[in-house]
């Protein structure tokens, strides 16, 4: 499976981002796909998750109200829109699957990952 991420870059604060992640590969009828970040000196948090079913599961209260996750099922891309963008949302995003599952509470049950895409919010 190959994930792979896209649509990162520098932004204000205030401004809005989506990001893309396709996944591709020997997938389950059944997955799932998340977004994480990393900042740096922080650990890798996740943010928004869904699922083939189209369920969504919030990993990060702080995303809720700002941050929206939609599945392209056709293309097997996954988008992560977010708005409001502060600067403390400056991280390396990542896309990882589940595949096989619905998203999973643990990042470590994530299977494949991406590469990620920086995000920067500065003035």
């Amino acid at each position: 499976v190959q994930v792979v991420e896209s649509g990162g870059g520098v932004v204000q604060p205030g401004d809005s981002l989506t990001l893309s992640c396709v996944v591709s590969g020997s997938l389950f009828e059944k997955f799932a796909i998340g977004w994480f970040r990393h900042a740096p000196g922080k650990g890798r948090d996740g943010v928004l998750c869904i699922d083939t079913s189209d369920a969504i599961t919030y990993h990060e209260d702080s995303a809720k109200g700002r941050f929206t996750i939609s599945l392209d099922h056709a293309e097997n891309t996954v988008y992560l829109q977010m708005n409001g963008l502060k600067a403390e949302d400056t991280a390396r995003y990542y896309c990882a699957v589940e595949n096989g599952r619905s998203c999973p509470q643990e990042i470590w049950e994530y299977d494949y990952w991406g590469q990620g895409t920086q995000v920067t919010v500065s003035s």
